[in-house]
């Protein structure tokens, strides 16, 4: 006999956990199933030990300047053993906090991988549940592409189980994931190639953002070659090669690591069973409520593929609890004007539309304002690194409708700028705004 719940959550990650917990809030008996560690992709192999190694990378370069302020300081290598070890204990005490607040809540942690049995029961091993709602919230994992020896790479998972710093790496990739590997491994002592199918990195961001981070990049030694289709890895003596479309070869390297997109984890669901629909890539179709096409079988986060963000996930997910459970008649998460950030050297943020978008929507009536300054960190050594920011305002009144920025500090100030153009805020609420100085941020609301 299936045990019953009024809410099934398939997936302990940061979506899934979130619409659990806040349904349990409102007093929903619910269970979480999860086959892995609690947290999911951001809290074991993404957002948040990415964000430790960038820390680490940061502090390297930060190494650098430490003589222009007056201190005599040497680096004298790196130790990525004892780097890896306290961050996977940080990782763990995490797990371990995530379980405990599922307790607090009155939520089960079921341990297994699930599949549908019908639209209202999952099997986890030989056990069933039942539930009146069922959530999916599975995530992705990262592609590995069929190509000759692509089983010689790692992908972004394998990042963080690596024990020792390879010395020679070749990523392969353009995106966001790619751009802040790349950053650590060069930042911490690696020769870093990365191949590009096309002619730039990020490029899903404003244009200026792209060609500001390659050029940042190349200038911290990292060598970027563009329009190279991976054809296949060999290994030698020597190390790994890897052969382009074109006849080019890269290597010897130590290591590869694809870095080339993900998809959804829905394939070990039987979703047919449950009369569940998938698209050609196997990702999850939600309207704006979240729902499938089956009325009490719901999808959040990276399965459904939306935004590949951990906030979308865990936003969605409390607002799909709070008109289910929370009785708030029509709430839903809004896709548009998500802000984000790619933690690449120097990092950069982006809330809006690009210039290119604003164009093609509103033709004649965009004007863009741009600002590119040295920060005032860099004013007592020689070596520079340049921030770059952009406004995009549209119509007579000058909303603005696109903020972009590379430069230090760009993931903390863009947080603050997102819930101003959330609001509707125009250039001239900017201008009346008054600047903090001496900062970098001031230069939003004083661009001309």
């Amino acid at each position: 006999m299936a045990k019953e719940y009024d809410l099934l959550v398939i997936g302990g990650g940061s979506g899934g956990l979130a619409h659990a917990q806040r349904a349990a809030e409102y007093g929903a008996q619910a269970a979480v199933i999860e086959y892995g560690p609690l947290g999911g992709t951001c809290v074991n192999v993404g957002c948040v030990p990415k964000k430790v190694m960038w820390y680490a990378a940061e502090t390297r370069h930060h190494l650098d300047h430490a003589a222009d302020y007056g201190f005599d300081v040497d680096a004298h290598g790196h130790d990525w053993g004892s780097l890896k070890a306290r961050r996977d204990a940080y990782i763990t005490r995490l797990n371990g906090i995530y379980e405990n607040n599922l307790d607090r809540r009155g939520v089960e942690h079921i341990t297994g991988a699930a599949r549908f049995v019908d639209p209202h029961t999952v099997a986890v091993g030989d056990e069933r549940y039942r539930a009146d709602r069922i959530v999916i919230a599975t995530g992705g994992r990262p592609i590995v592409p069929d190509i000759p020896g692509a089983a010689y790479g790692i992908v972004s998972d394998d990042f963080f189980t690596l024990g020792e710093r390879p010395q020679r790496v070749l990523i392969a990739g353009s995106g966001y994931i790619a751009v802040e590997l790349g950053g650590v491994f060069n930042a911490l002592g690696s020769d870093v190639t990365m191949v590009v199918r096309k002619d730039g990195v990020v490029r899903s961001f404003d244009a200026m953002l792209g060609e500001e981070v390659m050029q940042a990049m190349r200038d911290n030694g990292i060598r970027i070659d563009t329009r190279v289709i991976p054809a296949g890895v060999e290994k030698q003596g020597d190390g790994l090669y890897m052969n382009s479309e074109d006849g080019r070869r890269f290597g010897p390297v130590d290591c590869v690591l694809w870095a080339v997109g993900r998809e959804p984890n829905s394939d070990s669901l039987a979703l047919d069973a449950a009369d569940v629909e998938t698209d050609g890539g196997g990702f999850i179709p939600v309207d704006k409520y979240q729902q499938t096409n089956v009325e009490h079988i719901f999808a959040i986060g990276d399965v459904t593929g939306a935004q590949a963000l951990t906030p979308v996930a865990i936003a969605a997910g409390r607002r799909l609890a709070d008109r289910i459970y929370g009785k708030m008649e029509g709430r839903h998460l809004d896709y548009r004007l998500i802000p984000t950030v790619i933690f690449s050297h120097p990092p950069m943020g982006t809330v809006g539309v690009t210039e290119a978008q604003a164009r093609a929507e509103h033709g004649d009536a965009v004007k863009v304002y741009l600002s590119r300054f040295t920060p005032m960190y860099y004013a007592l050594g020689d070596k520079k690194q340049a921030t770059v920011m952009k406004l995009i305002t549209a119509g007579d009144d000058e909303r603005i409708v696109g903020c972009h920025v590379i430069g230090d500090g760009a993931d903390e100030m863009m947080q603050g700028f997102a819930v101003a153009i959330r609001m509707g805020a125009t250039k001239k609420d900017f201008d009346d705004t008054v600047a903090i100085h001496p900062t970098s941020a001031e230069e939003f609301v004083t661009m001309r």
